[in-house]
């Protein structure tokens, strides 16, 4: 049972990347790149600010060995891949397809290096390649997003028809597969002290808010990187979390799934009722002059 639902959660997240593939461009890829000011707010609120917030909370509290791992891991796992189908209501999808594809090449490099600073951190040996992060990377992440990418180019109406269909189906399978494998491991969950879950719904949020306020003037670009910091790269995460003896994955697929839920959620309700009123506000009439004003000359 629980094989199957590993075998699930990666088919499912094989398939959200590719319909994520299927409705975007070249032009959404080069989408930070052509906004140096942007990219540049984005990586240091991604991989300087939420991994020293996190580095720090770890000094002050007394957390026990596997939750400080857990929440290291999941502090230099930066880079949803499911960003962009999280923020499709909220307009413009580029920047987050973008952010995603930077973050996930960026990865190749410094997962090695994440891996040999929180061996040192911990004490114990682990050692990761770039050419085994580079395989791992594309293999889950990259492949179905270029052969997304390429179905969308080559069949436009099947990709336009089929794309949230197939997002919509592979997100029930991964939320069941999900389900199933914290039920059978719920053990762990019960390892969780209230004080680890509180570092870690902590972190969360303030990695969400360092996003939000890192985001610039527009109210879009604020949304996408408050997600983008709050949440994390799962397959990197696991990647990191493999090559120590330590921390159980399961532990870092537990951590994730409750920091995000429970975090993430209410922002995108706020966000949307936000997004709402401003919409309302922009489609509502001028008030008339009165009847007495004095025109101008």
């Amino acid at each position: 049972m629980m094989f199957a639902a590993l075998v699930s959660i990666k088919l499912a997240m094989a398939t959200l990347i590719m319909s994520i593939g299927m409705g975007s461009s070249l032009a959404d890829v080069t989408y930070l790149l052509r906004r140096p000011a942007l990219l540049a707010r984005s990586l240091v609120a991604m991989y300087v600010l939420v991994p020293l917030v996190t580095f720090a909370m770890v000094e002050l509290l007394p957390l026990g060995t596997g939750v400080k791992a857990a929440l290291l891991v999941l502090a230099v796992s930066a880079g949803a891949p499911l960003l962009p189908r999280k923020l499709q209501e909220f307009g413009d999808s580029a920047y987050g397809f973008s952010l995603v594809i930077v973050s996930s090449l960026l990865a190749i490099v410094l997962t090695p290096l994440w891996v040999a600073l929180l061996a040192r951190y911990f004490g114990v040996a682990a050692e990761l390649s770039w050419r085994a992060a580079a395989s791992a990377i594309s293999i889950a992440f990259l492949a179905p997003l270029v052969a997304g990418m390429g179905l969308g180019a080559l069949f436009p109406a099947f990709t336009a028809h089929w794309a949230t269909r197939l997002s919509t189906l592979a997100a029930v399978v991964l939320a069941v597969a999900s389900a199933v494998l914290l039920a059978g491991n719920w053990q762990v969950l019960a390892g969780i002290r209230p004080l680890g879950i509180v570092a870690l719904l902590a972190t969360m949020t303030i990695a969400l808010a360092i996003g939000h306020l890192s985001g610039g003037p527009d109210e879009g670009d604020r949304t996408t990187l408050a997600i983008a910091c709050s949440t994390r790269h799962l397959g990197i995460a696991v990647i990191i979390a493999t090559t120590f003896q330590g921390p159980r994955t399961i532990v870092i697929l537990a951590s994730y799934v409750i920091a995000s839920t429970l975090v993430s959620v209410p922002y995108l309700r706020w966000r949307r009722r936000r997004c709402a009123a401003s919409r309302h506000d922009s489609t509502r009439p001028a008030p008339a002059a009165p009847d007495n004003a004095t025109p101008k000359t």
